[in-house]
């Protein structure tokens, strides 16, 4: 999540920075639409289709992860995966740096993805989302980036540790990110059970594709290299918010059952799964308490209740530490 400064609307940076690609002009009234979270999202078209413009200010992104974000997409899309589709500027490149009056800002374009944003749970729908996910991670059993490498979670931790130094009063916290760099450590690494995730292979990244029966996935902008076990907990948490208890055994079956027709489940899946949702509650964690150090006089009503919603978050993240059994 960006820091709480960079989620204020500001449609003549989008403007701006839009002009490097083709956009039919009419159609920046679709800004109105724009969404800022990791990123800023706006809406726009080109020749009738929906396109993204996707930015974010330089300090808050790797410029590396970004460009190794780009590579993993094309060599998905290469062998026939799902993934979205970047988009050239005018210049020929798919990732912009661009010095602008707020500062330095990256920027991509993205084609819209066919389908519809999942929100069923019928048994075909949930079986291909299973299987969008197997394929995903066989595919990345597979991979070698060329050039940039995205960050592993050994980076991610490393990244937390230091974003703590600056609030010496979490203590727990930095004792969660050293028991979790000490656990996963002693973890076996192979082929079969660790590689380059998603992260956020949620309902809200997949749509579904009803006259192919398959899905496409969009938003890669937090994957990283883990074990695989851990986008296969964050899929199964999300798809639980879809279904009604008594019936979600039977549902994430069926999501298994669809992730095992293109990549096998490692044996050390179930003793990983406390480490890992203690990492994504750590990490989500730490990401809220840097989103939010900085305050401000009369702040707007929408931040205020963000403030509110995200130290609710926090509270719930914060109850994981420590709590599942995890050696080191």
């Amino acid at each position: 999540m960006l820091k709480l400064n960079y989620l204020f609307n500001n449609e003549d940076l989008a403007k701006m920075l839009i002009e490097n690609w083709e956009y039919d002009k009419e159609s920046i009234e679709l800004f109105r639409s724009y969404r800022i979270s990791s990123n800023a999202v706006y809406p726009f078209k080109f020749e009738g289709d929906t396109q993204f413009l996707r930015f974010a200010p330089a300090p808050e992104k790797s410029r590396e992860n970004s460009l190794a974000e780009l590579d993993f997409i094309t060599y998905l899309r290469a062998r026939g995966y799902g993934a979205l589709e970047a988009v050239a500027s005018e210049n020929g490149e798919y990732f912009m740096e661009a010095e602008t009056p707020w500062g330095r800002y990256y920027a991509s374009v993205f084609k819209r993805v066919s389908g519809v944003q999942m929100n069923e749970v019928g048994d075909d729908i949930v079986f291909s989302y299973g299987k969008a996910l197997g394929k995903l991670h066989q595919l990345s059993s597979e991979y070698t980036p060329d050039g940039c490498q995205r960050w592993t979670y050994r980076d991610v931790l490393a990244w937390i540790q230091e974003v703590l130094t600056d609030f010496p009063h979490e203590t727990a916290a930095l004792m969660e990110a050293e028991r979790l760099k000490n656990y996963f450590s002693s973890i076996p690494m192979t082929k079969e059970n660790f590689g380059l995730i998603h992260y956020d292979f949620e309902y809200d990244n997949v749509f579904y594709d009803e006259e192919t029966g398959s899905c496409n996935v969009i938003d890669f902008d937090d994957s990283m290299y883990h074990w695989y076990a851990m986008d296969i907990d964050q899929a199964l948490d999300s798809l639980a918010e879809y279904v009604p208890a008594e019936n979600y055994n039977d549902k994430r079956t069926c999501f298994l059952n669809g992730y095992r027709t293109e990549f096998a489940i490692s044996e050390d899946y179930s003793a990983l799964i406390p480490a890992c949702r203690r990492f994504a509650a750590l990490y989500g964690y730490v990401r809220c308490l840097r989103s939010m150090a900085e305050r401000w006089e009369h702040e707007p009503e929408w931040l205020v209740n963000l403030r509110a919603k995200l130290t609710k978050s926090m509270e719930k993240k914060a109850s994981y530490f420590g709590n599942a059994k995890v050696n080191g």
